[in-house]
């Protein structure tokens, strides 16, 4: 078995940049050749003009989902703490039942752009989409932070760069290459990158998945002893088979279950996927593929957690640049030495660069339709123009992400990403519910909701331990907690769908838009006229 280097790197810095390199070059390349050419418009940017398939879409939307937090979180989390690191693993998976059977079909058929598009169908455009335009980008936010953060990680572990200002260095550089993706390519060029580090992340996580089953004979009960042994040799008090070990307040485990599963159906760049696509049977088909693909992953982050802990070791992992977000690198170190540990740093890292291109076209587009176009413009908008407010706009997320990443480097990203989810999920899917629906759902309801949902899960994160007081907050030596546990969706999500009822009670919309509002019931339940809401 190959020892970890008892330095702050794994393997070769030189073979590791070459490899990050190649992924960098030849991702561009694809960028560059498949969006060359042709007379650009608004959908080309925003959703590549809805011409991708149900199969095609279904990896895009893998590739966005499988994050940072997916692979380096997850196994992480596995490895320290065996059964509640696989909480994780459960609770992104379930949330695709909830997006397949919710809103994946009713939100194709009655969207064009963003969310907001749904969400105002019926109601007063300015209100309900500035206020989802605000959650997007509140959302987009804390998810760049996971990904920033990921990024800093995984690239001090590989080279070597272990004091800070060298991190926030990485960091800045992984911003720079965001945006220039999404300038360069829009829609259509991100969305190749997704579908091209969706099938390498699969591919690499199966074949360490293999690889390390086949060191027990295929025999899961052997890996799962031969962890435990390990854990127990290095001293750690942790039973990665029991329940509880890490989240022993049940109250703090309910809330992070209500984040995880309802959260992936109020992320904006993962509900922008299902308009690339030309129908609702696509964007149906899509989900499907992308359950498919996903789940197989999720199932390889359990052997690749135990596997970790077996031949690395808790104490290790622990010790290393990025902690737990070290581990499935330092695995594959283990199991191939520097040339597969480099590939798979380079498969995280093309991760990183995919689905912080993702956020941020999601972003800038929430801005540029939604606020500049229909807020500021009132619709009237030249697409041209706003276009070119998107690009300007993904600029600053750049910068913002940036400056956020540094501040969150060194959290767990799957923690990170647990947050962004309950914010999704208490500020988006409950006006996204009740729009689609409630027929007496009004504007001052969606505004509740979404502000409410928002506020709520913002300033109980932070007066939460995930910010200060704690040992593994981002603020360890403050202390403003005073909200109980880490995860706020308890409690804001319920406020969120409270507010929502309570607005359409208290200030309903009458029969203001009754036309709208039956026009959007058929759409969303039969698509008939869906397609008309595409700019082709």
């Amino acid at each position: 078995m190959i020892r970890l280097l008892e330095t702050q790197q794994l393997g070769n810095p030189f073979i590791n940049i070459g490899i990050f390199a190649a992924f960098v070059v030849i991702t561009m390349a694809v960028v560059i050749r498949v969006t060359r050419g042709g007379k650009k418009k608004a959908s080309d940017f925003y959703t590549g003009g809805a011409q991708f398939d149900g199969r095609q879409n279904g990896f895009a939307i893998a590739g966005d989902y499988l994050s940072a937090a997916s692979f380096l979180g997850i196994v992480g989390a596995v490895a320290l703490y065996g059964y509640d690191g696989l909480l994780y693993s459960v609770g992104f998976l379930v949330a695709w039942l909830v997006a397949l059977l919710l809103v994946a079909e009713p939100l194709r058929n009655t969207g064009k752009y963003t969310m907001a598009d749904v969400l105002s169908f019926r109601m007063q455009q300015r209100p309900v989409r500035l206020a989802a335009a605000t959650s997007t980008l509140a959302v987009s936010f804390f998810y760049l932070l996971a990904q920033m953060a990921g990024a800093g990680a995984l690239v001090s572990l590989l080279l070597g760069i272990s004091s800070p200002l060298g991190q926030n260095i990485v960091i800045a550089i992984v911003g720079l290459l965001m945006v220039g993706y999404v300038l360069i390519g829009g829609m259509k060029g991100t969305t190749w990158v997704q579908m091209i580090k969706a099938v390498l992340l699969i591919l690499g996580a199966g074949l360490m998945t293999v690889w390390v089953l086949a060191m027990v004979g295929f025999n899961l009960s052997d890996l799962l002893g031969n962890a435990i042994d390990k854990s127990a040799a290095d001293g750690s008090t942790t039973n990665l088979l029991a329940p509880m070990e890490r989240y022993k307040d049940p109250i703090a485990l309910i809330s992070m279950g209500m984040a995880l599963v309802l959260g992936a159906s109020g992320l904006p760049h993962v509900l922008m996927r299902f308009y690339t696509v030309p129908t609702a049977k696509e964007a149906r088909r899509s989900v499907t593929w992308a359950i498919g693909l996903i789940g197989a992953f999720y199932l390889f982050t359990m052997v690749l957690g135990y596997g970790a802990a077996w031949l690395v070791g808790p104490a290790a992992i622990g010790e290393m640049p990025g902690g737990a977000n070290a581990a499935a690198p330092a695995l594959a170190y283990e199991l191939g030495g520097t040339i597969l540990m480099a590939v798979i740093a380079g498969v995280a890292f093309a991760t990183i660069l995919a689905v912080v291109a993702g956020l941020t076209i999601t972003a800038s587009a929430s801005f540029a339709h939604d606020i500049y176009n229909s807020v500021l413009k009132d619709g009237k908008a030249d697409p041209a123009k706003e276009v070119k407010v998107a690009r300007w706009t993904s600029v600053t997320i750049g910068l913002v992400a940036i400056v956020g990443g540094i501040a969150a480097n060194g959290q767990n990203v799957a923690f990170l990403v647990a947050l962004a989810f309950a914010v999704a999920a208490s500020a988006n899917l409950p006006s996204i519910l009740y729009s689609l629906y409630w027929k007496r759902f009004s504007t001052a309801g969606a505004v509740w909701s979404i502000f409410g949902g928002l506020i709520t899960a913002v300033v109980l994160i932070i007066f939460s331990p995930a910010v200060s007081g704690a040992k593994g907050s981002m603020f360890p030596n403050v202390d403003i907690a005073w909200f109980p546990v880490d995860s706020p969706a308890i409690v804001s999500v319920p406020v969120g769908f409270f507010l929502g009822w309570l607005g359409s009670v208290v200030r309903p919309d009458g029969d203001r838009f009754g036309d709208q509002g039956a026009e959007m019931e058929v759409r969303s339940m039969t698509g008939a006229g869906a397609e008309g809401a595409i700019d082709h």
